[in-house]
């Protein structure tokens, strides 16, 4: 495989389904922020990122695995140049040490084992973000059907045991919503990016509300996750892939970029009793990721809970 992907197909950030929200963010938001890496370093990382796909298909045949799918995932965050920083959110930095971080439930995505699963929910900026949040815990992903067909990122979110939905079909809202409760009731945690589209940076957008209900359904906790990229410790874009954005085109922008880092910063868990229904969660929720600070506090009276 070369760094150019292939004979694959164009992939583009945007899909225009009937659940897609509207973004101001394009493929012009995307910048460095510091001076590019010189060819030859462009070359090793291009060099090392083949090689490390080449053992992620090699080893796409296997039954899921958490540790080997979160090895797979920092292989190639590290192979890409892109360091792993993994904060506490208000509880400080729980490991800052790059895509060699050891990982599992100390990552913060899980809640605690046995009784239903925990509902993970980030903020959207690129590709980068399923890698980064794989590379911290293996969980399951809600993801829309495109993604199964990207460029290593769809092999691995299918290990992982992913499931894809097809957003131009509003019809299937209530069956997926059901299905997602169903997989937080039997104890599996599962991610998802309620913002439904990629921003630039990790403070625009809002939630969608529909899979908070599975949450409340199914009585599962809610995990609110910022994740955020930095080029030599100031913010960056370089890794944002929007609008009609390619997976090629973005893949030579991070092969080029120097100093760039992936944070993910896991919150503290929010449950029903927090809201009271899916828009007050939603709202807290989105308040917690985009403002990449604290949990906000609860409502002093909950609305009434809605219908899916």
């Amino acid at each position: 495989m070369s760094c150019a992907g292939g004979a694959t197909a164009p992939v583009t950030g945007a899909t225009g389904g009937a659940w897609d929200v509207h973004s101001d963010c394009t493929p012009d938001c995307a910048a460095h922020t510091a001076p590019r890496v010189p060819p030859t370093e462009t070359a090793r990382r291009c060099a090392a990122f083949a090689r490390t796909v080449r053992r992620v298909l090699a080893d796409g045949g296997r039954p899921a695995d958490p540790v080997r799918l979160r090895a797979h995932a920092r292989a190639l965050l590290t192979a890409l140049g892109i360091r792993l920083d993994v904060t506490g959110g208000a509880a400080g930095p729980e490991r800052t040490e790059g895509a060699h971080a050891t990982g599992g439930a100390g990552g913060g995505l899980r809640v605690a084992a046995g009784g239903p699963g925990t509902l993970v929910v980030g903020n959207h900026i690129s590709w980068l973000d399923i890698l980064a949040l794989l590379a911290v815990e293996p969980v399951t992903h809600l993801a829309k059907r495109e993604v199964g067909g990207w460029p290593v990122v769809g092999g691995l979110a299918r290990s992982a045991g992913s499931h894809f939905i097809d957003r131009s079909s509003p019809r299937q809202l209530p069956h997926t919503i059901a299905a997602l409760t169903d997989l937080l009731a039997a104890g599996h945690s599962v991610a998802v990016f309620p913002q439904a589209t990629t921003w630039c940076t990790a403070d625009q957008g809002t939630f969608r509300r529909a899979t908070f209900q599975a949450a409340i359904d199914a009585g599962a906790p809610v995990r609110p996750v910022t994740v955020a990229y930095t080029q030599q410790g100031g913010p960056s874009t370089v890794a944002a892939f929007c609008g009609e954005d390619t997976f090629l085109s973005s893949l030579r922008r991070v092969l080029t970029a120097r100093g760039l880092t992936v944070r993910v910063t896991p919150h503290p868990p929010l449950t029903a009793a927090d809201a009271g229904d899916r828009r007050t969660l939603a709202a807290l929720a989105a308040r917690t990721v985009l403002g990449g600070r604290t949990r906000p506090p609860a409502p002093a009276i909950p609305a009434p809970r809605p219908h899916v």
